[in-house]
């Protein structure tokens, strides 16, 4: 049975209409004419987005668990926390993660550095979150978000390995990323109308932030572009290889590029920079994570990486 183009709706038989009569009516109320509205059935993409925000509210429902609980450990809601309270819960620092604490690499996705970092990533995540768990489904997209965000964690760590990274921001741009691979890519039965505005809006989101990135010193922007770039793969894989959301074994075919891509990552840093990583160990600690870790770590940690280096 033809369906409407523009909503997805599907016509009456033997219809030659394009469009259905809800969006005749709508279009028809835009231009300012004096329509008597129908209750209708309410767009399919439009009842799906409003029933589909399980996942989303279930990484909200962490990330502010895990903040929540850092308060009440004594870390100060005015004040940023330090280096320490922050590795002590999960922060993405290079010397650690690469010494073999990789599970930094996802743990550093929920932990926060302030109030003010939480409400802005909170606040981008429920809007990009609910509308890509709608296009994606729920298992899709929370497999999305946490391949994005240890992409995002890996690519700080290869762009600057001896700083602190956390938040949820670069699996947000993971997301934002895929979205608009998908909508460039994928064929959608959302209105065009609601399609180019919300794929311009995304696009906005996307430059504003990595703009501001770029000038604001303490932004991880590499954790933005690691994150936006394992997006845009995944997005444009599932518009063009798995796009129903039904087809389960393409899904994770599709997924499974992007853990590939993650575990060569791994493996290349583990590599390629562990014996800088090593050498600067104890050097980064010392300027602030763990001073006392620090001390006992120095001589250990210089004597690895020479090792290290003359191995290579």
């Amino acid at each position: 049975m033809a369906q409407c183009v523009q909503c997805g709706r599907q016509l009456p038989p033997f219809s030659f209409r394009k469009i259905c009569q809800w969006c005749v009516q709508h279009e028809a109320a835009q231009r300012g004419e004096d329509v008597g509205y129908q209750r209708m059935e309410t767009a399919p993409w439009m009842r799906q987005r409003s029933a589909s925000m399980a996942v989303t509210q279930a990484i909200f429902g962490i990330n502010v668990a895990v903040y929540l609980a850092m308060l009440f450990a004594g870390v100060s809601m005015l004040d940023n926390p330090s280096g320490q309270d922050l590795v002590r819960w999960g922060a993405n620092f290079g010397p650690l993660t690469v010494s073999g604490q990789w599970w930094r690499l996802l743990t550093c996705v929920f932990v926060h550095g302030g109030l003010l970092h939480i409400a802005f990533n909170m606040w981008c995540l429920w809007d990009l979150g609910r509308l890509a768990e709608s296009v994606y489904g729920h298992w899709t997209f929370a497999a999305v978000y946490l391949i994005t965000g240890v992409s995002s964690s890996l690519a700080s760590i290869i762009w600057n390995p001896v700083v602190l990274s956390v938040g949820a921001s670069g699996a947000i741009f993971g997301i934002a990323g895929a979205l608009i691979a998908s909508f460039y890519l994928g064929e959608f039965s959302l209105p065009r109308a609601a399609l180019q505005g919300t794929l311009r809006s995304v696009i906005v989101f996307v430059g504003y932030n990595l703009f501001f990135g770029a000038v604001i010193a303490r932004t991880d922007n590499a954790a933005h572009v690691g994150g936006l770039l394992m997006g845009l793969l995944l997005g444009a894989l599932i518009a063009r290889v798995a796009p129903a959301q039904d087809d389960f074994l393409r899904r994770i075919a599709v997924l499974l590029v992007g853990v590939l891509f993650l575990a060569i990552g791994v493996m290349w840093l583990q590599h390629s920079r562990a014996y800088l990583l090593h050498g600067q160990n104890g050097v980064g600690l010392r300027q602030g994570v763990d001073t006392e870790i620090a001390e006992g770590r120095m001589s250990a940690e210089a004597e690895r990486a020479a090792q290290l280096s003359a191995s290579r």
